[in-house]
């Protein structure tokens, strides 16, 4: 996928997110040490419930957030790697956010239609 069509898919899916407002929202996340290698002997996890609430770009810093009542969490736009969308309703960030430090985090909507 060349650049400019990454940078859009990751656009589109921002600018179409607010459909799913209100929607329990999962999001799994990984941290890990070694070069992307997501697997459990690297990977760090957590998991983040919540009904998504509201979305925007905060230009200061570059970052995508997403909120839920007391939950906010945040996408460096610079440090993301990879985007794919592995599902219906589900998307995946890989962020770079040193040498060998990754982040990927996994979105799940639970979205009625």
């Amino acid at each position: 996928m060349d650049p400019e069509e990454f940078y859009t898919d990751i656009i589109h899916f921002f600018e179409d997110i607010d459909k799913y407002y209100g929607s329990q929202t999962d999001i799994t996340e990984g941290i890990c040490t070694s070069s992307g290698d997501f697997s459990a002997d690297y990977t760090t996890w957590n998991l983040f419930e919540f009904d998504l609430i509201r979305s925007a770009y905060r230009n200061t810093g570059d970052r995508f957030m997403l909120e839920g009542k007391g939950m906010y969490y945040e996408i460096s736009a610079q440090s993301i790697v990879s985007f794919t969308q592995p599902g219906r309703h589900k998307f995946e960030f890989v962020e770079r956010l040193g040498d060998n430090v990754y982040r990927i985090t996994k979105l799940r909507f639970h979205y009625k239609y």
